[in-house]
């Protein structure tokens, strides 16, 4: 499977780290290594200290294809889930400094939370209106809605398979909003679609 992370793809979150807005998609990528075992914490790797937490909604594709037009992208995927980015965000900035991949930022072990739960789409209204959030020892530290993304899943589909073959089982991070964060030991992360709890994760 290949987890495939969308960048900048919320006005308030390219905002808040100084960013320039893009003019395509911004497509980075994570092996399954970075995948955080169930019901396992994450740990602080000893290389950043400035680990920052992004939650994202999720898309799990569920056929093949390549070149897929936007308005069959809804083919492509049944299932919507939420799921954490996890930054080095020191690190990260050394490496843009110096115009270098964002990688060992961004695909280290346990880098990516993928949600225990996965939402049938056809239970969601609408797609492009699905209210996300994540709380820090219970205070929400991020909120976000798909209808601000800059490019919509089904857009996000198409372009990608543009560049790459999708497969049954990848994963796209769609994107974060603003509000991320620095995280520390023993903190406690929840993350919800709309008032469903997705995930739970304790930092260690």
């Amino acid at each position: 499977m290949k987890i495939i992370c969308i960048g900048r793809n919320y006005t308030d979150h390219i905002s808040e780290l100084k960013n320039e807005k893009p003019e395509d998609p911004v497509i980075f990528q994570k092996p399954d290594t970075a995948i955080l075992l169930k019901k396992q914490p994450f740990f602080i790797p000893d290389f950043s200290n400035d680990v920052h937490y992004e939650v994202e909604v999720l898309v799990k594709i569920k056929k093949v294809g390549k070149h897929i037009r936007e308005k069959f992208a809804h083919k492509y995927y049944d299932e919507i889930g939420l799921g954490i980015d996890f930054t080095a965000r020191d690190l990260q900035q050394k490496l843009k400094d110096k115009g270098l991949p964002w990688e060992k930022a961004k695909a280290f072990d346990g880098a990516a939370v993928i949600g225990e739960k996965w939402l049938p789409k056809n239970e969601i209204k609408n797609i492009n209106n699905i209210n996300f959030s994540l709380l820090k020892n219970k205070e929400t530290v991020q909120k976000g809605n798909t209808s601000l993304m800059l490019w919509k899943i089904d857009e996000l589909i198409a372009y990608i398979s543009t560049f790459f073959t999708l497969k049954i089982g990848d994963v796209i991070f769609t994107g974060t909003p603003a509000g991320v964060g620095k995280v520390e030991t023993n903190d406690k992360l929840k993350g919800f679609i709309e008032d469903e709890q997705i995930f739970s994760i304790q930092i260690k």
